[in-house]
């Protein structure tokens, strides 16, 4: 009886052995392949509970997460040969299990690894096609995009999928940092020259076209003045020519008299005249007559 019953409990408990080794379960963050002495038998698991034969046949697991390598920087040069560290991280994920298995042995420092050397190569080829400027500024966001369609090109056969290429930053090695600034520095004094010999030249230009104009008001004033004038002295004559016509012996006497204001009686001045000097005659005739 005690023999019956120790039987049972052996084959209840090789059951029980026999279950565990033999069931296994796949969650929604995992993929899960079958393998049968070594050879890929069934990749298309979904979440929940699955068989295998115990021994003959092995499951093996990898995360369905994104991942990400962040790798120590890189030193690459851009188109003119100029040396760079690029530090520089990427976002990836398996999408293809049975293709991951194949390439890399199910290892992901394999995959690591390999995935790393896919990203170097896309970087150095880029950047190789860039100039300083280009790569640190001017084309940043054009360039990081073009990293991850070379590398993922490559990275297809690993049974990977490459999320996202991103460079953290950009530096010049300590070796090559300060001729680097001084460059840059002296560019910039370069393009300020420029500049300000662009100002005076256009500061000149000015000058002369407003000098040019002066000129001209100018000349076109004194031109009407002139005309103005003789428009004037022309009109006088022709008045006084008018007066002196009607009388002259009157007109006479008013341009005497007209000198006498402004010559005679002025504080301070004097005057030394013969008195029958003709410019008194009409002061010492009193008739006004010219005898």
């Amino acid at each position: 009886m005690n023999n019956s019953r120790f039987g049972i409990l052996v084959i209840l408990g090789l059951g029980f052995v026999g279950i565990g080794l033999s069931a296994f379960t796949v969650n929604e963050r995992e993929h899960a392949i079958k393998l049968q002495v070594g050879e890929v038998v069934r990749a298309d698991y979904e979440p929940g509970l699955h068989w295998k034969i115990p021994v003959y046949q092995n499951v093996r697991k990898f995360p369905r997460r994104i991942l990400t390598i962040s790798d120590k920087p890189e030193r690459i040069f851009t188109a003119e040969r100029r040396a760079l560290q690029v530090d520089f991280f990427v976002k990836w994920r398996i999408v293809d299990p049975v293709a991951f298995y194949t390439s890399t042995g199910g290892f992901s420092t394999v995959a690591n690894d390999r995935l790393s050397e896919i990203i170097k190569n896309s970087i150095v080829t880029e950047f190789g096609k860039r100039s300083v400027e280009e790569a640190i500024s001017v084309e940043r966001a054009e360039l990081m995009a073009d990293m991850l369609v070379t590398a993922s090109a490559t990275a297809t056969g690993l049974g990977v999928e490459l999320i996202d290429v991103r460079v953290k930053q950009v530096e010049f090695p300590d070796d090559v940092k300060n001729a680097v600034y001084r460059e840059m520095r002296e560019e910039r004094a370069r393009v300020a020259a420029e500049l300000r010999a662009q100002g005076r030249e256009t500061a000149e230009e000015a000058k002369s076209t407003a000098d040019k104009a002066r000129t001209i008001i100018l000349a076109d004033a004194y031109r009407d003045a002139q005309l103005i004038r003789g428009e004037g002295d022309a009109t006088s004559a022709e008045i006084y020519a008018n007066a002196y016509n009607k009388d002259p012996e009157f007109y006479a006497f008013y341009r005497s008299i007209d000198a006498y204001k402004k010559s005679v009686g002025k504080g301070g001045d004097i005057l030394v005249l013969d008195p029958n000097n003709e410019f008194f005659r009409y002061l010492n005739s009193s008739t006004g007559d010219q005898d």
